[in-house]
């Protein structure tokens, strides 16, 4: 009964039909296009898509098309080339992990409604802080009703354990419990888990105080790093990529940040592409505005000492 409680808590967050429960998103994202598409459909995938969604669209028998990161020109181009299959799926992330930026949804969902498709989108690095409420990226750009399928994960904001879920219209959930293979074929979600997660979503659908804070945090971090003179990628999301460009650089500095006791981890290749290193920075709802500053002040000097600011 509490498992079936939280599905119903996640398709009322999400203000859709229903919900069903994974064991992680990664699950999700495996046992939902095998189960929804055939080989007469087409599903178009974002080139930085996170590993289980190219993994989940491996999976099935669809026309696969591939269009270049959050550039709309090309997925039309690519929509007008599968107007010949059955039905289309275009399948993103709506914030993206390595780089958090955001999928441009306003402009996917018109021209999914310019030619006639279904727009799927990954939130594990958006449900519980983007967005005035923290509803993710569909309610941050305004186009909650345009979405027809969202995937997300209890094991972030949400809780911080373990599982993951698919909401979305009733007749596609309904189709998920008869054949989506990881929901038939492994175990459900601990207990516990289900209980943490549940009342991380009674908090946030009492109050967007939580959602509130996180936004003005992210805010401060970002403004006071890019006035120290750092690079911040992506555009105002609590994962804050300290772009630095060289791997050993990268990995020295958050070394050294965690000497002064910061845990950051630095990132490079081949995470991410050749000459993209950088110290992922990932901002929480628990961090004071001493915590944040006492952050910028570091890696300040440990930049300076590294030749990473002048």
């Amino acid at each position: 009964s509490i498992h079936k409680d939280l599905e119903e808590k996640i398709a009322r967050f999400h203000q859709r039909e229903d919900a069903i429960l994974y064991a992680s998103c990664f699950d999700a994202n495996a046992g939902i296009f095998e189960a929804l598409l055939t080989p007469e459909d087409a599903v178009l995938s974002d080139e930085l898509n996170h590993a289980s969604i190219i993994d989940g669209i491996r999976l099935c028998k669809a026309n696969k098309y591939r269009y270049k990161h959050m550039d709309m020109q090309d997925l039309e181009a690519k929509l007008k080339e599968a107007q010949k299959h059955r039905l289309r799926l275009v399948a993103t992330d709506g914030a993206f992990s390595m780089d958090g930026d955001i999928a441009p949804l306003r402009e996917i969902c018109q021209l999914a409604q310019k030619y006639d498709a279904l727009v799927f989108i990954d939130e594990c690095h958006a449900t519980g802080f983007l967005g005035p409420n923290g509803r993710g990226t569909d309610e941050l750009l305004g186009v909650m009703d345009k979405v027809t399928i969202i995937n997300s994960t209890l094991g972030k904001a949400l809780g911080g354990a373990a599982g993951g879920y698919t909401t979305g219209p009733k007749p596609l959930i309904d189709l998920l419990r008869q054949r989506s293979r990881p929901y038939l074929f492994s175990n459900s979600l601990p207990p516990a888990v289900v209980g943490c997660a549940s009342k991380a979503l009674d908090l946030l659908m009492e109050s967007n105080a939580i959602a509130q804070s996180m936004a003005a945090k992210t805010q401060r971090f970002r403004t006071k790093m890019t006035a120290a003179g750092f690079t911040i990628s992506g555009k105002d999301h609590p994962i804050c990529p300290v772009m630095l460009g060289d791997a050993r650089l990268a990995s020295v500095m958050a070394e050294d940040m965690l000497n002064r006791g910061i845990y950051v981890i630095g990132f490079s290749y081949p995470v991410v592409p050749k000459g993209k290193a950088r110290i992922r920075v990932q901002i929480s709802a628990v961090h004071s505005d001493e915590d944040i500053d006492r952050c910028v002040e570091a890696f300040t000097e440990v930049g300076r000492k590294h030749g990473a600011l002048p």
